[in-house]
């Protein structure tokens, strides 16, 4: 049974401040954590039971090993992970405001990540693997763009779901055209499509979540999510469309929030759906089942700093109610 989730892209380490509110200078701590979108996904995955894989590569430095380390305490599988001495392990500084929301500083002029290469990408790596998911972060003009096209590749020759959030950062690229053009070349690629509402006019020229998936649609995604921070998500197929509300909590730090979210759906998503061709076939329930769930988890995970840090597990999630 093919069960596994696969991620490729930037695993880094984020440091988190010790207060909140305030500018980068007023802050006189950072904590360094696991981060990186594509690794947050696999550790939420991991951390609720489900096996996940890391394509990637980090700098042979100590950041690099305590990235592998942190990784595989949480469940996730290494072992594709490559390590380099042609550059370092990439960084980020994140900063909070009260209400958690965060902005980033990036350390990375390259980092390793971005030298992984198409060659370093093997068809074993996809043995048992249901889906692939990955980021914008990753697919600038650098070695790692064509990796992620050969994983693509591999992934749509066995039938297997390919999941796409362009999770932007726009600090990173040269320009917003730039950016909008990586991510707009990639998701003809996509089965999945994974939005936040800052997020869809930029990537889908539409206002109207609607017209946007509309949009998507008509280049071959077939389930858009779409979500809304403290106002909920949703999920759209062309047959059926559902929502979900968020759960009402205090938010410490919102830090790889998005990625739980990914990482839960995806979770649950296994268990309803076999591949790509099944994916519009998903009724409105199990699509609200996987919503729910999925909000549960980022409410949880908002409680506390940190991304992998703050993911609960499936015995948690049992037992905690709101």
């Amino acid at each position: 049974m093919n069960n596994i989730l696969t991620a490729i892209g930037e695993a880094l380490i984020d440091f988190i401040p010790d207060k909140s509110g305030c500018a980068f200078g007023d802050v006189t701590a950072f904590a360094p954590k696991v981060g990186g979108a594509p690794a947050n996904v696999c550790a939420a995955f991991a951390r609720l039971g489900g096996k996940s894989r890391l394509l990637t590569q980090l700098g042979d430095d100590p950041f690099g090993h305590k990235i592998i380390h942190e990784l595989e305490a949480v469940g996730v599988d290494t072992g594709c992970i490559s390590l380099t001495d042609k550059a370092n392990t990439a960084l980020a500084f994140v900063s909070l405001a009260e209400n958690g929301d965060r902005t980033f500083s990036f350390y990375r002029k390259p980092s390793a990540d971005m030298l992984y290469d198409a060659e370093s990408v093997k068809e074993e790596y996809f043995d048992g693997v249901f889906a692939l998911h990955f980021c914008s972060v990753d697919i600038g003009n650098f070695p790692m763009k064509q990796a992620h096209k050969r994983a693509i590749e591999i992934m749509r020759q066995r039938g297997g779901i390919v999941s796409f959030d362009p999770n932007l950062r726009f600090n990173l690229w040269e320009s917003r055209e730039a950016l909008q053009s990586a991510v707009r070349e990639f998701i003809p690629m996509s089965d999945i499509v994974k939005l936040s509402e800052d997020e869809l006019e930029f990537v889908t020229g539409a206002k109207d979540i609607s017209m946007g998936a509309h949009n998507l649609f008509g280049q071959g995604v077939k389930l858009v999510l779409y979500t809304c921070g403290n106002k909920g998500a949703y999920a759209f197929t062309r047959n059926t469309h559902a929502y979900a509300p968020s759960y009402k909590v205090d938010a410490v730090d919102t830090t790889g929030a998005g990625d739980g979210f990914t990482g839960s759906f995806l979770w649950t998503l296994k268990y309803i759906c076999s591949g790509r061709e099944k994916l519009e076939e998903i009724s409105t329930e199990n699509l609200m089942e996987c919503l729910e769930f999925a909000n549960k988890f980022c409410a949880m995970s908002v409680q506390k700093k940190g991304a992998i840090a703050s993911y609960p597990t499936a015995d948690e999630m049992q037992i905690i109610n709101f």
